[in-house]
């Protein structure tokens, strides 16, 4: 018996009125993205980076030659707010991954581009990163990983569907 399976346990021993049936599969999925999380934030310190950086610099990689996006772009592709792409920016400027400058199509327009270091290093870690998630996925079985990115996506684009109308 797992950690969820003796939590619903309690559960039915007390509220047997309510059915907790949600909560093996809400809370599966919770603590395994809490352990996903833990695994792949330890690897993108291994480069120096935060997960937020990894993602700032992976979208700019991306974007394909000249390796650069507006920030909203930016933001867009990251799935975070401008004020906290300005903050992972900012950061990864000091660091001499990117550079910011102004937009040739827009010159009141700024852009971020990778530098060449940037470039280096993101393509070290994604490399890297992929080889941990393929690790990570490797407890199931490939029809196993198959079905599960079907049954997940089928679940995200209905929760994206119904939340965008």
């Amino acid at each position: 018996m797992d950690h969820v399976a003796r939590i619903q346990a309690e559960w039915r021993a007390e509220r047997p009125d309510v059915d907790t049936a949600p909560q093996g599969v809400i809370g599966r999925l919770h603590r395994i993205a809490n352990h996903l999380t833990a695994e792949l934030t330890v690897l993108y310190a291994e480069y120096g980076l935060s997960e937020g950086e990894f993602d700032v610099l992976a979208a700019l990689r991306r974007a394909g030659a000249p390796y650069e996006r507006a920030p909203g772009e930016l933001a867009l592709h990251t799935m975070v707010t401008t004020g906290a792409v300005t903050k992972r920016v900012d950061r990864l400027l000091d660091a001499g991954l990117v550079e910011r400058r102004r937009s040739t199509a827009d010159g009141r327009g700024r852009v971020i581009r990778l530098t060449p270091a940037g470039r280096r290093l993101i393509d070290k870690a994604f490399t890297a990163h992929m080889a941990n998630e393929q690790r990570l996925l490797g407890v199931l079985t490939p029809a196993e990983t198959a079905q599960l990115e079907i049954l997940l996506t089928a679940w995200l684009t209905r929760i994206e569907t119904s939340s965008a109308g």
